[in-house]
């Protein structure tokens, strides 16, 4: 009893002294003082958009349809359609193939270079391994053809065979020799989150190889409560980003993996920036709520980044201030309509009432991004 009220002592110690250094006492809510590691730059990075072929290979035909329906496109004289088996997913648009639609609209909007990566109904990390590494592959290698014809405007993340450690670290070392300049996965295999010790192997080899991982929700659970109103993307999606956020924390998976790994996660880090006060005063207060985690969870906004699609001034203003200057990028989620619609004016408008410096703007808007993914050292032209 005694150690244990021992250690907490010197825990809460240890917590004090470091978020003395983290906000000032005379203002404890003000924006973090962080690093100027990131690159001051004008150049605008997009670093979540998403790419469909206008078509690809019949799985359904040379895999059958166990365990579940294939996707596909359909098109018709109404529009193309994401299908899921004889389901339809969602309407698409030529944008998800066009390249030049994609540069006009990026032109448009003032933005210099896209990162494409699929749109995650294309994991697959249900099926048979050889399938799934099979698709990985036939779309890793597709979206290299469209980086190719875009002259210099669009980079790529690949996709991996997630269920399968082994199989997903060669994949997605083959996809960075191959030009891509990240990986992008779930948030989680089937009941598996990122605290898994499969994910977690996953993670340890991107860190020790130089691979950013961009983090997206996918596959959300409560559907059966959140088929109205598109929920599953409005609320689902953004909890499923927390979750795993928070698992990855008080798993103590932040505590094995080393500091230099690059993860991403997707929507602004759904509802963590928001959430991280309840989650500290948990920590804190009810021993049960602490997991392996060797510090409180805001000891760890260091250790991952999170884009910008949050959809809002004040927003954009908490997210900041809980992640840092340096852990925040341009994301716009390009070119479906739950996205950005035009990319990159939160983070201008932010700027323009003042929330945000223009140092501060342009590290999200491109800085960031060029650092995090290692651009100046890619095909992008900027």
């Amino acid at each position: 009893h005694s150690n244990y009220h021992h250690n907490l002592k010197s825990m809460m110690l240890r917590y004090l002294a470091r978020n003395i250094s983290r906000f000032p006492s005379s203002a404890p809510c003000a924006q973090r003082a962080m690093s100027s590691s990131a690159t001051n730059s004008s150049t605008v990075v997009d670093i979540h958009t998403h790419f469909l072929p206008h078509s690809w290979p019949n799985f359904h035909k040379k895999f059958g349809d166990e365990p579940g329906p294939w996707p596909w496109m359909r098109h018709d004289d109404s529009g193309a359609m994401l299908m899921s088996g004889d389901e339809e997913f969602r309407p698409v648009n030529h944008r998800c193939w066009d390249i030049d639609q994609r540069v006009t609209d990026m032109n448009t909007d003032n933005i210099d270079v896209q990162i494409i990566s699929n749109t995650p109904i294309l994991f697959q990390y249900h099926r048979p391994l050889a399938e799934t590494i099979e698709v990985a592959q036939h779309f890793n290698d597709h979206a290299l053809e469209m980086v190719e014809s875009s002259n210099g405007r669009l980079v790529t993340l690949g996709q991996v065979p997630l269920q399968n450690t082994e199989a997903a670290c060669e994949e997605a070392s083959r996809a960075m020799r191959s030009g891509h300049v990240g990986i992008q996965i779930g948030n989680h295999v089937g009941p598996m989150d990122l605290d898994a010790e499969g994910l977690i192997a996953f993670l340890q080899h991107c860190a020790e190889d130089d691979i950013p991982v961009l983090i997206h929700p996918w596959d959300m659970f409560g559907r059966d409560r959140m088929m109205k109103y598109m929920m599953a993307w409005t609320v689902g999606m953004p909890a499923e980003t927390h979750l795993s956020i928070v698992a990855l924390i008080l798993s103590g998976a932040f505590d094995r993996l080393p500091k230099k790994l690059k993860i991403c996660f997707a929507h602004g880090g759904g509802a963590f920036a928001f959430l991280l006060p309840r989650l500290e005063n948990a920590y804190l207060h009810r021993d049960i709520a602490r997991g392996n985690a060797e510090m409180p969870p805001s000891f760890y906004t260091d250790r991952f980044s999170v884009d910008s699609a949050v959809f809002g001034v004040g927003a954009l203003n908490l997210l900041v201030e809980t992640m840092g200057e340096d852990r925040v990028m341009l994301g716009s989620d390009y070119p479906f309509p739950l996205g950005e619609q035009r990319v990159g004016k939160l983070i201008r408008d932010t700027h323009k009432c003042g929330k945000i410096d223009e140092s501060v703007r342009d590290k999200l808007l491109g800085g960031n991004a060029i650092n995090f993914f290692d651009l100046k050292n890619s095909s992008a032209k900027f």
